[in-house]
């Protein structure tokens, strides 16, 4: 029989065990700094287009916001009865859509925001 260190355990030492496996912690930090290298890798290849994405997303709300008011800008809509209940949702945004596409004032006339 051989006596065993007071000072090791008998499965390795507390910091490595027996095996070769990190401790948890280890794999934490490993796993916070994937994480970090793998945000700054999307930065660096989203940052360029933030813009364009945000014009397009724009451009699109516009289109969006005419064809849901188009019954009250005059232009025939079919649809103008399933776009009616989305009408409140966008009066609050309703004075930028105008000032961004020209209009000195509402084009709507029941309608007045400047």
């Amino acid at each position: 029989m051989t006596p065993t260190s007071p000072r090791t355990p008998v499965g390795g030492s507390p910091d490595r065990p027996a095996g070769g496996v990190a401790p948890a912690r280890t794999r934490v930090r490993l796993a916070q700094r994937w994480r970090a290298f793998s945000d700054g890798l999307h930065e660096f290849y989203v940052a360029p287009y933030r813009r364009t994405f945000a014009r397009a997303r724009r451009d699109e709300d516009d289109l969006f916001r005419m064809l849901v008011m188009s019954e009250m800008l005059g232009v025939p809509n079919p649809a103008a009865y399933y776009t009616a209940e989305l009408l409140p949702v966008l009066y609050d945004s309703f004075h930028d859509w105008h000032r961004r596409m020209g209009m000195e004032r509402s084009p709507l006339e029941n309608y007045r925001c400047c």
